[in-house]
């Protein structure tokens, strides 16, 4: 039923008057606790000094920070290394010693520049370095979303009816500690041979109901840029394929990959989305943004796919702060992935109802634009299944019992 309200200007001023009070008061929390999230353009002059150490240890200078070559030879790989840049204890420095010998781990000069160096629980480290706690799950799998029984032909990874992935490498500018497809790292950085994409290409082409090809990896954008230009061109060629999504955390991760070069070989075969995955606000920096502005000149379409980790986003605070960062900077949050079941990153996995919160602490509180999907994917490559708060209490043919997103019941005609 519609509220119904007096005819008096004066009271319906009123009225707008406190209800405006009231809202106020739902916003002040945020506002006070986002006093104490880290964020990236807040932090930017203590990134530079960072940087400018690093620098030095390399003996290196802007050019080369600036190059994303120079960033993938000279990745951090091991304790001798990470130790001269951060200090660790020697626990800390046995840990990282220890669990590298089972899961690989690499972290660019970049996204090590991001990390506090005196808190070992800060979520830019809990991404990037390992911890023992991935040699303690005895639970996870390797392949809980069942890739291995959902792949009919080489590279290729189907579950839906109109769309599929494309696996092109197995390269990272950082192995994130949370990744799903750990199982594929190994110990050796490798790229899919042109013929094995042919292959991939070859069943997009022979089935014409596939749209939408997702090339992802790894990271797709770490191929070089002669074969995103073959592979793109080569997509861009089979009529019935609509649009091409790049699935790449460089922009969070090694920002200047983003350069010139690449964005003009992008512009040629539009429709582009890429999506990316920032996790914490102190990731969205001016870096983050440079590529970001980038691409959208390009023409390509930018989201992002956060994962929910336990610890690191999932309280609601600090994905609302997320969100509201990455649309500063044209980044469309799209979805956020409940962190799935792989082997070594039990002590990521948050509880669901830890994402039901983050999302009633999203709708309503924030603009609708900084409100993405929150996603379980179901086992054995079940699909993306979203997941909402209850808001439909109970319908009928004559009525709709809804929840508004203040908790008010409200009775909706349905005839």
């Amino acid at each position: 039923m519609a509220l119904e309200l007096p005819e008096s200007p004066n009271v319906r001023r009123e009225y707008a008057l406190q209800r405006s009070w009231q809202l106020k008061q739902k916003v002040n929390p945020y506002l006070e606790s986002s006093k104490s999230i880290l964020y990236g353009f807040a932090l930017a002059e203590e990134y530079k000094a960072r940087r400018t150490a690093i620098l030095n240890y390399f003996g290196a200078g802007l050019q080369e920070w600036n190059d994303w070559r120079w960033q993938m030879r000279n990745r951090i790989r091991n304790v001798a290394t990470l130790t001269a840049l951060l200090p660790m204890t020697a626990g800390q420095r046995e840990e990282i010693a220890e669990t590298g010998r089972t899961y690989r781990w690499a972290v660019s000069p970049y996204y090590l520049s991001l990390m506090d160096r005196a808190n070992p629980e800060d979520p830019v480290r809990m991404q990037g370095l390992p911890s023992s706690k991935e040699l303690r799950d005895e639970s996870g799998e390797a392949d809980p979303m069942g890739e291995a029984f959902t792949s009919p032909a080489p590279c290729i990874t189907r579950r839906y009816p109109d769309r599929l992935i494309i696996n092109v490498t197995n390269v990272c500018a950082m192995y994130c500690r949370h990744c799903q497809r750990r199982r594929n790292i190994g110990e050796t950085d490798r790229h899919e041979t042109r013929a094995r994409l042919r292959d991939a290409l070859d069943y997009v082409k022979e089935n014409p109901e596939i749209r939408d090809v997702l090339v992802t990896g790894g990271d797709a954008l770490l191929l070089s840029d002669q074969t995103l230009d073959w592979l793109l061109s080569e997509l861009h060629a089979i009529p019935h394929v609509e649009i091409k999504r790049l699935g790449t955390r460089v922009p969070v991760t090694m920002p200047m990959r983003v350069t010139d070069e690449l964005c003009a070989i992008l512009a040629k075969y539009p429709p582009i989305y890429i999506n990316t995955q920032f996790n914490h606000p102190k990731e969205v920096t001016e870096e983050a943004k440079m590529a970001a502005d980038k691409l959208i000149r390009a023409g390509v379409v930018l989201g992002n796919q956060a994962v929910l980790l336990k610890g690191i986003n999932n309280q609601p605070d600090v994905m609302k702060k997320l969100n509201q960062e990455l649309l500063k900077i044209r980044i469309r949050p799209y979805y956020i992935f409940h962190a799935k079941n792989v082997r070594g990153t039990r002590h990521f996995i948050p509880s669901v109802q830890d994402g039901l919160q983050v999302m009633e602490g999203l709708r309503g509180y924030t603009s609708g634009l900084a409100v993405p999907t929150y996603i379980i994917n179901a086992p054995g490559g079940g699909g993306k299944t979203p997941i909402l708060p209850q808001y439909l209490l109970s319908l009928d043919d004559q009525e709709a019992v809804i929840r508004t997103w203040e908790g008010k019941v409200i009775h909706y005609p349905n005839h």
